[in-house]
């Protein structure tokens, strides 16, 4: 396997020199997938190289290699069946309550807390069925997540441009899931990206709702790529916002990419949200 100085040979990690420290009032990693060209172990020195130590959306599979390297998993993934195959449609409740309820306890044993979920796509659905249905389907598996400390976490994904007839597309329907089950141990995966696209208001949604928000994901509008000055949101302005809400979990950096040096762009995307 490639070392640090072979990354750098390979264009996979960049050469410049070491940055400042991290100011530390907010927590940062990146999505895993982002970087298809750096193995698990690769991406581990990179994010510890840049002064973070945590990754997100990493199964069972990797964790060992994230625990040699004092990596976090700080949002694990694994026992889904799909974005398009959710806790919103009845027929798949009985697989998800089995993948989920084995997933839980791996988290737990491997002492990790967020587990991802999704609503499954509408397919015709209201989205208040939806709502019920969710609801019935989590509480199933709701009460061995709070036993073990594990905290479920939906995403919100926008159902225009990347992830078509997608449920759970608005945070007001998140925040309604959320208040039906009343439990500290399910919430939202707020992700600027998608939900700049499906109803903007960032700033005043993650003042309005915080509370039910675990996760952040970040990521440039249009487009999906680096979250600097050629698109359209303000990162340091909203991560002041989610700084001010006392919020103490992660952003993770979840763009794709475009820049000859993308471990520059991850770089340089971290100290834009290090406010």
């Amino acid at each position: 396997m490639l070392g640090s100085a072979g990354l750098v040979g390979a264009g996979l990690v960049s050469g410049t020199g070491a940055a400042a420290p991290l100011k530390g009032t907010l927590k940062h990693s990146v999505a895993r997938w982002t970087f298809p060209k750096l193995s698990i172990a690769q991406l581990c020195e990179t994010v510890k190289g840049i002064g973070f130590a945590a990754i997100d959306l990493v199964g069972p599979q990797d964790w060992l290699t994230l625990k040699a390297h004092g990596v976090f998993s700080s949002m694990c993934n694994g026992a889904e069946l799909g974005l398009d195959k959710g806790f919103a449609a009845t027929q798949f409740h009985d697989q998800l309550v089995e993948r989920y309820t084995r997933h839980i306890d791996l988290v737990a044993d491997a002492g990790y807390r967020n587990l991802i979920c999704f609503s499954g796509n509408r397919n015709g659905m209201d989205p208040e069925e939806g709502l019920v249905n969710a609801e019935a389907g989590l509480k199933r598996i709701l009460g061995h997540a709070e036993k073990r400390g594990v905290m479920l976490v939906m995403e919100l994904l926008n159902s225009k441009v990347d992830h078509p007839d997608y449920l759970c597309d608005r945070s007001g329907w998140g925040v309604a899931l959320c208040e039906r089950l009343g439990s500290d141990h399910f919430g939202l995966l707020y992700d600027i990206y998608h939900m700049q696209i499906m109803e903007g208001d960032v700033i005043a949604t993650i003042r309005k709702h915080h509370a039910f928000f675990r996760h952040y994901h970040t990521a440039g509008v249009p487009g999906r790529h680096e979250i600097g000055e050629d698109q359209e949101l303000n990162y340091p302005a909203i991560c002041r916002a989610i700084r001010d809400t006392g919020f103490d979990g992660y952003v993770a950096q979840e763009f794709m990419p475009t820049a000859a040096d993308p471990i520059a762009s991850l770089r340089e995307a971290v100290r834009l949200c290090d406010i």
